[in-house]
Formats: C-alpha cells, sequence, structure tokens
C-alpha cells in the first residue's frame, strides 16, 4: 500500500481527494498547512505528495524545497495557477508533475501511477535486495526491511556491496583488499578479518541477517542470501 499526502487549505479538496484515493487502496495522509505535513515527514514515508500551490502561512513553492530535503517522493502541484509562465515555474522548481484544477481524479491516478512507476524503475536501478536486506548503491547505505538503515562505516559498505554483488560465491581476501585499498598485501588479512567480524556482529542483531556472511577457510568469504 503506498503512503500518499495531500496538502492543501481548502478542507472540501481534502476531503474528495481523500475518500477517492483510499478507496484507490492508497493510505492517504492529509494535511491543511505545509508546515504540519514537513513535520510529519520525520515520522512517515510518503510515495507521492500532492501539493497545492496556494496556501497561507507556507505556500507551496516555498514549501517544495523543504520537503525535498526531507524526502524523495515525487511531488505532484495541484494549483488553480493557470498560466503557462506558472506551469513552467512550478516544473523548474522540482516538481514532478503539474495538474491545474479543477482536474479530473482519474487523470490525477493516472498521473500518481505514473510517478509511482518511475520511482519504481528508479530504485530497482539503484537498490539490490536480498530480503530483508537491501543496499542502496547511490547513497552507500544499508537497510533492514527496506526502512531500517544499519548503521555501518564506509569500508564495511565496501565490503557488503562487493559481496552481493557475487551471491553465493568465494571472495578472496585478494579482491577485498583490493576493492577497499586499491592494493593488497598478506598484511591486510588480518584487518579485513577484524572488518568482517564487525560487520557480521552488526548483522546479527537483525533477524534473519545472522549467517549471510560466511567463512571460506584459507580463502575468504561468501554472501549467502537470507532464506525467506
Amino acid at each position: 500500500m503506498a503512503n500518499l499526502f495531500i496538502i492543501d487549505d481548502d478542507s472540501e479538496v481534502l476531503q474528495i481527494n481523500k475518500k477517492y484515493f483510499t478507496n484507490e487502496g492508497y493510505k492517504v495522509f492529509v494535511f491543511d498547512r505545509a508546515a504540519n505535513a514537513i513535520e510529519a515527514l520525520s515520522a512517515i514515508t510518503p510515495d507521492c505528495i500532492l501539493l497545492d500551490i496556494m496556501m497561507p502561512e507556507l505556500d507551496g513553492m516555498t514549501a517544495l524545497p523543504l520537503i525535498k530535503e526531507k524526502s524523495d517522493a515525487p511531488v505532484i502541484f495541484l494549483t488553480g495557477k493557470t498560466s503557462e509562465d506558472d506551469k513552467i515555474a512550478g516544473l523548474l522548481s522540482g516538481a514532478d508533475d503539474y495538474i491545474i484544477k479543477p482536474y479530473s481524479l482519474k487523470e490525477l491516478s493516472a498521473r500518481i501511477k505514473v510517478q509511482l512507476r518511475k520511482t519504481a524503475v528508479s530504485k530497482s536501478a539503484n537498490f539490490v535486495e536480498f530480503p530483508p536486506l537491501s543496499v542502496d548503491l547511490l547513497q552507500h547505505k544499508v537497510f533492514y526491511n527496506d526502512s531500517e538503515e544499519i548503521n555501518i562505516s564506509n569500508r564495511e559498505y565496501e565490503l557488503i556491496e562487493l559481496l552481493i554483488s557475487k551471491p553465493g560465491e568465494s571472495v578472496s581476501f585478494e579482491e577485498i583488499g583490493t576493492k577497499i585499498w586499491n592494493v593488497y598485501q598478506n598484511s591486510d588479512r588480518q584487518s579485513i578479518m577484524m572488518m568482517t567480524s564487525r560487520l557480521r556482529k552488526k548483522l546479527e542483531k537483525y533477524s534473519g541477517l545472522e549467517n549471510c556472511i560466511a567463512t571460506v577457510y584459507g580463502k575468504g568469504y561468501r554472501f549467502t542470501p537470507p532464506k525467506n
């Protein structure tokens, strides 16, 4: 179920859109002030955001960069500003789409689905997933169940990135050392063993990840995808 944020100071718009998109299968969160939605981003991760431009206190154009600081979700402007210049300004400001009021809910639904598909394609290109483990290759981060970040060092990240690139295969100490330090010396083996031990201890705190890094005795290590 995708999370949908709707930000609009018009209570009728919020009510109609919430009912429609709830029936469409979304989990809908509505806000009559942009500041409230921005605050909610600390606790809720939206998959798409519908944002009105003309609002009191904090208008949509001003709110957009603040939203983008906390969320990678696509943003669709919903607005009564109809001129071509307004539309161009909205898109250039960083919005992913721009829809003029009044609009068809069916068209809006289709545009949301387009944005969700784009996000899914982008995510699949940047993420390697072995549930419940996932690795963001773009941001160099590791997650448990897609949402909980596992806190590891930069070198531990390089190690796990190398191991998951060859699931089920033995990765030698020499490959690991070359990946991390660009060159490998036999004296690096002890450092690699200590680093792997630290990484294992961090992973084994999470159910299903206890035995995903296996030792290939005398050679190196192997990533064994978790069993769902």
